[in-house]
């Protein structure tokens, strides 16, 4: 009698939130360029009405599509959760998510607070949530306006104001990463994800 097949064990969403500057983008994307990672962890593409840029390919760094498409989605259930920035919407899709659990990857994503929550009550055994913390609010508005050069003193203001309020939502988190240097927080990263994956 031939042993009974192992099932897959599905993959899980790892979340990872912060304030703009807090280096989460960063930290993700080296996550997933890790040799050993790499090959369990794929990145999350999102839904966006945004126009392309010329470097960017469909399918890789975003699915675009035409607001009247984009509300489509949204009244098919087809996008899990969605935000408007810069007068653009970006969503995350519900099929291409599911296919990579199923198929025992892991999906990592890049969302605000709102996000975070949602993704949290659809999937709550799957989804493991990571704040990213920065050294302190000097450091975060320093990395702000080097970052964003041509940013008005209005947005950067908005940017801290907003940021304030995101650390303050840190501790609902699974885990926080305090970020001062990259090689650490990504070494911790890793441990969270591969502490996970093995649960």
């Amino acid at each position: 009698m031939k042993a009974a097949k192992r099932q897959k064990k599905p993959g899980k969403i790892f979340v990872i939130s912060g304030p703009s500057g807090s280096g989460k983008t960063t930290l993700l994307s080296s996550l997933i360029q890790d040799k050993k990672i790499g090959k369990l962890l794929v990145k999350s593409c999102s839904v966006t009405t945004r126009p392309k840029r010329s470097k960017e390919r469909e399918a890789k760094e975003y699915f675009f599509v035409t607001l009247l498409e984009f509300r489509r989605l949204l009244k098919a259930k087809k996008i899990l959760e969605w935000t408007r920035y810069l007068g653009y919407y970006y969503g995350t899709p519900k099929g291409p998510l599911e296919k990579q659990l199923k198929s025992s990857k892991s999906v990592g994503l890049c969302l605000d607070l709102k996000g975070a929550r949602i993704l949290k009550k659809i999937y709550p055994h799957n989804t493991v949530t990571i704040f990213v913390l920065p050294p302190s609010l000097s450091v975060l508005k320093e990395r702000i306006q080097n970052r964003c050069r041509q940013t008005n003193p209005q947005e950067v203001k908005q940017r801290m104001l907003l940021a304030g309020r995101e650390l303050r939502a840190a501790g609902k988190f699974d885990y926080c990463v305090l970020n001062q240097n990259l090689t650490v927080a990504l070494k911790e990263l890793k441990n969270i994800f591969l502490r996970e994956s093995s649960v």
